[in-house]
């Protein structure tokens, strides 16, 4: 070897040892800098700049702007910004580190020297991981796990095997074509998932011995909550709800359960009354910004309970909780839907728009972008067939009608559109039968009602024999009547209106229910039962039905297509625009009687001028005598469209106090 090539030699070595190595001068100073600095202070981001100055090839800098930067991400973009650095950082930290890491545990000494770079080592895995986790770039999320499995410490203080297992599953309806490590079905999917959580399991039990040395002799069983708080997830998605509910004890008994989830299994197991009670012990558990996912299945919950105007404001407190971060979106769905129900078409309409505007991440959550779609377009849907109803109901003669039968043939226009939207999605979803088809399935974002708006229209045969099916094969007991409750809408869609009567009267004397959260339930049914004594002629028996749907969840009547016999008296003012008022409200679609019996709701309205306003005040009793609406106000100046408004009052609709008139058909 001659001088000049041994020259070079030692230069390219040592150019490549002093780069590997940094300057140890700068990581010493930035060591000691950084002790006292919290890196989601605001002081975290120009210090990270000044280290990164310092020296370029230490991963200290870069961990700390990442951090930060991730920290203060609440959109696509800035948890996109993050990446860069916290990749640096991850890559660095392991160039230089790397080899101490792999000895950490293989002794004290060992690990007391590198036990910074391990705790920073997490720190950056686990922020990486979730800012692709949080732009659904799971492939990343699964090399992230991957190197840091790669250097098998004792305990996986990241999770790296139960997070594979939430990759899985979250990701679970879509095959390799999209990520490279899915399978091919939504079956394999979950089968992967369980086989992480075992694993973890496995490597638990494997490295116990080791770990009770360093961590102390709970650790093991700390861990295992860990696997079961993801195993009672996989179960009941998989219908396997003895051992769902097997892991959610063990969780309780312990005190780490997540009341969110298990209040989702209650959802999906009909135990609706529990259901609400766990929701809302974690309500504002969680301060990060992610999906707080209790504020969006309370209020389906609520509607579920008639109870819309508790909807309406858990939903408008999670809005302005949230302001524009992740979960504004779902809240705002969520709050259409209880206008919806509500009666407050033209607020539903205008929330939902809102949604399908907004750009929602989504954060440690199952729902995905794909429910998200799919949900605000199945709400359009159903807006779409209310104002249809709507403009009937505002005018009992719409039949002759040249601007009624316009805006109704627009809206059906604008339906079949929407149902062509809903359906390609529908087709596009491998796992319609187990989120939409099987009623309340705790990963599913629509309720039984909205199911049933879905799937109306197409192949109603197909349906009936469908949940005829689940009569028999599906565990749940408290959902059977769902079950058969949806059969009998099917037969009814499908022509089959006498056999539909008669499971709605056989179904009618031996349902047993929890009343005060099934409400939505017991309208249906009772609608059901208002309909078919209708068409057999039976008035008596109509009226006792309408009354009761009445009094059960008044807001679907004007939607329904069913005539009530409402008695009205009126009091107060009496002049041209409070006549012109009442008689647009005598053109509702209401048979306005002028004796009232058992099946009869009393409505009183009493006028009062003030000003160049006019206040009136409504009240109704059902025909049972109980308070449905008591002394609600609503201002009007102009008499133009006050009269349809206060029709929907009188059905337990809620308003603004100062009436302004709506668009016909809106």
């Amino acid at each position: 070897m001659n001088k000049s090539f041994l020259l070079i030699f030692l230069l390219v070595f040592t150019s490549q040892f002093s780069f590997s190595q940094g300057n140890p001068t700068a990581r010493y100073e930035i060591d000691a800098k950084r002790i006292g600095i919290n890196p989601l202070d605001k002081d975290a981001l120009p210090r990270s700049r000044e280290f990164i100055r310092l020296d370029s090839t230490y991963y200290v800098g870069y961990m700390m702007e990442g951090t930060y930067k991730a920290d203060k991400s609440s959109d696509y973009l800035g948890f996109k910004n993050s990446i860069p650095s916290l990749k640096k950082a991850f890559l660095l930290l392991q160039k230089d580190y790397g080899r101490n890491l792999k000895t950490i545990f293989e002794s004290p000494q060992n690990y007391m020297q590198s036990m910074n770079k391990y705790v920073d080592f997490l720190q950056i895995s686990s922020t990486l991981k979730e800012c692709y986790d949080n732009i659904e770039m799971a492939d990343s999320v699964m090399w992230v796990l991957d190197v840091f499995s790669s250097y098998n410490f004792p305990k996986d203080h990241l999770g790296s095997n139960t997070t594979r297992a939430w990759t899985y599953h979250r990701n679970r309806f879509f095959t390799s074509e999209k990520f490279s490590f899915l399978k091919n079905s939504v079956e394999e999917n979950e089968k992967a998932a369980f086989g992480y959580c075992y694993l973890a399991l496995d490597k638990i039990d494997a490295n116990r011995v080791k770990n009770d040395t360093w961590f102390g002799p709970a650790q093991a069983e700390t861990d295992r909550m860990g696997v079961f708080h993801y195993l009672a997830l996989l179960h009941c998605y998989n219908k396997n709800y003895d051992s769902s509910e097997y892991y959610y004890q063990r969780l309780a008994q312990t005190g780490v359960v997540s009341w969110n989830n298990y209040g989702n299994e209650k959802h999906e197991l009909g135990e609706f009354s529990v259901a609400l009670e766990y929701l809302n012990r974690d309500k504002y558990k969680y301060q990060q910004k992610i999906l707080k996912e209790p504020f969006y299945f309370i209020p389906m919950l609520n509607v579920y309970a008639g109870r819309t105007k508790d909807a309406m404001a858990l939903c408008k407190e999670a809005i302005i909780n949230s302001g524009s971060t992740p979960g504004f979106g779902w809240y705002n769905i969520a709050l259409a839907r209880s206008y919806m129900y509500d009666g407050q078409l033209d607020s539903t309409e205008y929330t939902i728009q809102k949604a399908a505007d907004f750009k929602e991440i989504h954060i440690g959550t199952t729902l995905t972008q794909s429910q998200y779609d799919f949900t605000i377009n199945l709400l359009k849907l159903q807006l779409n067939e209310r104002k249809i109803a709507l403009v009937k109901f505002e005018n009992k003669g719409w039949w002759y009608s040249p601007s009624a039968l316009y805006n109704i043939a627009s809206l059906k226009f604008a339906k079949m559109l929407l149902q062509y939207v809903v359906i390609n999605q529908m087709a596009a979803n491998p796992e319609r039968d187990r989120t939409v088809y099987d009623l309340f399935c705790g990963e599913s974002t629509t309720t039984f009602d909205e199911a049933f708006y879905l799937i109306k229209d197409f192949s109603p045969s197909y349906f009936v024999k469908k949940y005829e099916g689940y009569q028999t094969t599906d565990p749940r007991k408290n959902l059977q009547r769902y079950f058969k409750l949806f059969t009998y809408q099917m037969q009814r869609m499908n022509g089959d209106e006498d056999k539909a009567f008669d499971g709605y009267k056989q179904m009618v004397k031996e349902v047993l229910l929890d009343t005060a959260h099934e409400r939505l339930f017991l309208g249906r049914l009772y609608e059901g039962l208002a309909k078919g004594y209708k068409e057999d002629g039976n008035e008596r028996d109509q009226n006792f039905y309408a009354n009761a749907l009445y009094e059960e969840y008044p807001q679907l009547l004007p939607f329904s297509g069913i005539t009530v016999p409402i008695k009205l008296n009126t009091s107060g003012v009496n002049d041209d625009n409070t006549n012109k008022v009442l008689k647009e409200l005598k053109q509702c679609k209401i048979n306005w009687v002028e004796e009232a019996d058992g099946n009869t709701p009393i409505a009183n309205i009493s006028f009062v001028k003030k000003g160049d306003q006019y206040e009136a005040t409504v009240s109704v009793k059902s025909g049972s005598n109980l308070p449905m609406v008591v002394n609600e106000k609503m201002l009007f100046k102009s008499p133009d469209g006050a009269g349809k408004e206060l029709a929907l009052r009188l059905f337990g609709k809620s308003g603004a106090m100062v009436f302004e008139r709506r668009d016909a058909g809106n």
